[in-house]
C-alpha cells in the first residue's frame, strides 16, 4: 500500500530543495518528536548514489538506520528512491502560495498505516518548520 503525505512551505524551491538534500540540513529536521534526533546523515545526490540517516532517541534507547540509493533525481522537483524493498517518492511543485511537497511511500507490515502517515507527516511538518525558520534567520 502506498501512503502519501504533504506540506506547504514559505519559500524558494531552490531553498526548499537544497535543505531537502543537505546532510547538515537533515540533521536538524528529520525527526518526528522532540525526543529523537539524527546524529548523521549522507547524502550521494546522483542516480545510483547512496543515502543514509542515523535516528536516536535521545535517550539511547533505540536507534536505526534510514538508508538507501536514489533512483530519480530531477533537482529541484523530483527525487525517488529505494530503501530495502520499499519505494519513495519526493516531489516538489511550485504554487503561488509556497512549495509543495509531497511524499509517497510504500508502507511496511510492523506499524500500522495510521502510525506510519503521522510519523512521515510529523517529520515533514519539522522539515517545514526548519526551512522557514531558517529563511527567516
Amino acid at each position: 500500500m502506498k501512503i502519501s503525505v504533504s506540506t506547504l512551505i514559505q519559500a524558494p524551491i531552490a531553498e526548499v530543495w537544497r535543505a531537502y538534500t543537505t546532510p547538515e540540513d537533515i540533521k536538524v529536521w528529520n525527526t518526528a518528536s522532540p525526543d529523537w534526533h539524527t546524529p548523521a546523515a549522507s547524502v550521494d545526490l546522483r542516480v545510483g548514489g547512496q543515502f543514509s540517516s542515523r535516528m536516536e532517541a535521545k535517550d539511547g534507547s533505540f536507534g536505526f538506520d534510514f538508508a538507501g540509493e536514489y533512483t530519480e533525481v530531477q533537482a529541484p522537483h523530483h527525487l525517488a528512491y529505494r530503501f530495502g524493498d520499499r519505494i519513495g517518492v519526493v516531489d516538489f511543485s511550485e504554487a503561488p502560495e509556497g512549495v509543495s511537497v509531497t511524499v509517497n511511500f510504500d508502507s511496511e507490515a510492523t506499524h500500522t498505516e495510521e502510525q506510519q502517515r503521522s510519523g512521515w507527516q510529523a517529520i515533514l511538518d519539522n522539515f517545514a518548520r526548519h526551512v522557514e525558520k531558517t529563511r527567516l534567520g
